[in-house]
Order: structure tokens, then C-alpha cells, then sequence
């Protein structure tokens, strides 16, 4: 782990590496803040509302086939009711953005604001046509379903269902005031990254429920989360997620595609990013593929790995053929390929030491 721990250093940023083994604790680090520091991470926060749905489904609660309009009848507007939420979970509702992702990103702060916009958007996409990331709506659509399903707000079913039973304290959906201490404030480089910075790390935003980016947590509690779902729902003697559920959350749904919102292939599942070599993608439309140099969750990466990013500043995945978790969080928002490529070569360093 020597190279992946030079790596993080080498950012001269504040960053947490947990690195789990055989379910034990191999690495547990970090630099330029404490290991209880809470970090905001993003799209590395789409997992867990996305298993938080599967387990509504798992209860019984929501059928993942069925049309969103079905639990919420105003979505079904401007040609939206033919929407499922494994569309959502697909990232194929063909609703990308609500308006724009500035200004979608501009509202996120305002729950009823950010459902209103979904349900007088219309669709850019046919519904299960093609993979285009729902960078800010996945999370708005799936909450609102959440909402609606159990008549109580998100973070608080998040709460009671998942993060209590495993005993996850430190991963908070709108971080509580309680907390706001712990909170590692945001940094981008440039007069744009300043400007993001300054949004991002108000407090009405961190304190947003915003499911689709806004958690804030430890790497320690992330890589447990993982650790739950690696070793098939069942954490500390307590099970949340049947076997079967997970199976269905990892099951590839775009293998490479062309994902028409990053213009990039991404292997997608049903809730998270997977890992390994997908087809040469290829592009059609007119929209043409971005090539980034690395593979966020490294190119060392099998196909069974999966996990979820976070605006290549925060990145967590599982390795179950490995036995291996891992969870990686800083507190500085980089350029793309450059983000892409450090997650990438941390990844490939903890991956070569577990050989």
C-alpha cells in the first residue's frame, strides 16, 4: 500500500484511503484532517439512495418496473409516463436534466423546487433508449419515490432502514448541525473552480438533501457500507439487503455504451458504476466520445468490481472477486482527466498491493 499512500500524499490535499481485506481493516489513513473529518462526495453518493430503493422493492414497497408516475402522477407530464424506475436506476429515463445542469445544480438546495422542474421536464431521450447521466435528477426522481412510498423524508428513511441497522453514524444525507464541525470545506483550482467552491460550500447546500451528491461521510463508514454489500447484506450479524438484491443492484445494464451525457462509455449497472473493459463504444448521433486517460476504479479493475465516483475527487468500490474495499475521499475538486487519472493510479496502487 506504500505507492497508494505516496499518491495521496503527493495531492497535498486533505484525503482519507480505507482499504478493507477479508473484511478486515488493512488501511485506515489519512492526510491534512482527522479520520472522523466529514467530506462531501458527490455522485460517490448515488449508491446509497439507489439500495435504498432496491430494498423498498425488496420490501415490497415499489415495484422497479413500474412507471414513476405510478407513486408519483405528476412526472407522467410532457411524455414522461412511460418511465420506470429501473429506467432511473439505468440512468435511461432519457431525463438527464430537469432544465440545464446549471441550472439544476443552482436549485438543488430547494427540495419541492428541483421536483417541480422534473415534473415539467421533458424528455431528451426516448424512456430505456439510450445511458445518459442523470447527474442531479437521479437522485430527485428516486427521493421523491422514496418520499412518496413511506411518507417520510429521505435522510430519515435512509437512517432507519440502512445506515442504523449497520451502525453507520458518520454517513448523513444533508449533514446535521451537529456535524457541521467535522465538514472538510471543498477546493477547485481556477476562476471557475472558485466560483463552484463558493456555492458548494455554503451551508445551506452541505445541509441540502440533495440524494443524488449531497452526502457527507467518513471513508471508514463508506467502506463499511460496501463491506456490507460485499459480503451479501448481512454486516455485524445484521442483514439489510437479501443476497438476490444486491445481485440485481450489480447487474450490468450498459456494457460500454455510449453514455450520451458524458459522451463516454460507462459500464453501468442498476445504482452503480462497474468496473473492467467494456466494447470499444460507439458513437451514433452525431455525439462523439471524450477520451479520459484512466479508469477511475483503475484499470487493474475485473468486471464484477462496482462502486460509484464523485466528480473524480471521491470514489468508494468493492472488489468481490478480491475480497477488497475500497474508499477514497479529498477535499479537492480537480479537472476531469486529471481527477480521472489520480483516482485511477491510487486504485491501481491498492490493486497491484493485493495481488
Amino acid at each position: 500500500m506504500a505507492h497508494a499512500l505516496e499518491l495521496v500524499h503527493g495531492r497535498h490535499a486533505a484525503a482519507q484511503l480505507v482499504v478493507l481485506r477479508y473484511g478486515r481493516v488493512v488501511l485506515d489513513h489519512a492526510t491534512g484532517c482527522r479520520t472522523d473529518s466529514l467530506f462531501w462526495i458527490f455522485s460517490a453518493s448515488k449508491p446509497l439512495t439507489a439500495m435504498l430503493v432496491h430494498l423498498l422493492a425488496q420490501q415490497g414497497r415499489l415495484s422497479l418496473d413500474n412507471p414513476v408516475a405510478e407513486y408519483w402522477p405528476d412526472f407522467a407530464q410532457h411524455g414522461k409516463q412511460a418511465i420506470t424506475i429501473r429506467h432511473v436506476l439505468q440512468h435511461r429515463a432519457g431525463v438527464p436534466v430537469a432544465r440545464s445542469t446549471l441550472r439544476d445544480a443552482l436549485a438543488m438546495g430547494d427540495w419541492q423546487r428541483s421536483v417541480r422542474a422534473l415534473e415539467h421536464a421533458q424528455p431528451r431521450f426516448p424512456a430505456g433508449q439510450v445511458p445518459a447521466y442523470h447527474i442531479i435528477s437521479y437522485g430527485f426522481i428516486l427521493g421523491e419515490l422514496v418520499r412518496r412510498a413511506c411518507g417520510a423524508p429521505v435522510p430519515e428513511v435512509l437512517a432507519d432502514q440502512v445506515l442504523g441497522p449497520y451502525g453507520l453514524r458518520d454517513i448523513h444525507l444533508g449533514l446535521p448541525d451537529a456535524a457541521w464541525a467535522r465538514a472538510v470545506p471543498l477546493r477547485a483550482p481556477g476562476a471557475s473552480g472558485r466560483l463552484a467552491q463558493a456555492y458548494l460550500n455554503r451551508r445551506a447546500i452541505r445541509q441540502a438533501v440533495v440524494p443524488a451528491a449531497g452526502v457527507s461521510t467518513t471513508a471508514r463508514d463508506l467502506a463499511l457500507f460496501y463491506e456490507a454489500l460485499r459480503r451479501g447484506g448481512e454486516f455485524d450479524g445484521v442483514r439489510v439487503f437479501a443476497p438476490e438484491t444486491i445481485a440485481q443492484a450489480r447487474q450490468p445494464s450498459s456494457d460500454g455504451e455510449l453514455d450520451r451525457f458524458l459522451r463516454l462509455p460507462i459500464r453501468w449497472s442498476q445504482g452503480f458504476q462497474l468496473g473492467g473493459d467494456g466494447p470499444a463504444p460507439a458513437p451514433t448521433g452525431g455525439v462523439r466520445a471524450r477520451t479520459v486517460p484512466a479508469r477511475p476504479m483503475g484499470r487493474l479493475a475485473g468486471s464484477q468490481t462496482f462502486g460509484h465516483n464523485g466528480s473524480y475527487c471521491c470514489i468508494a468500490w468493492a472488489d468481490p472477486a478480491r475480497e477488497l474495499v475500497v474508499a477514497y475521499l479529498t477535499d479537492l475538486l480537480p479537472p476531469v482527466p486529471a481527477g480521472a487519472v489520480h483516482l485511477g493510479e491510487v486504485a491501481d496502487a491498492v490493486l497491484a498491493a493485493c495481488h
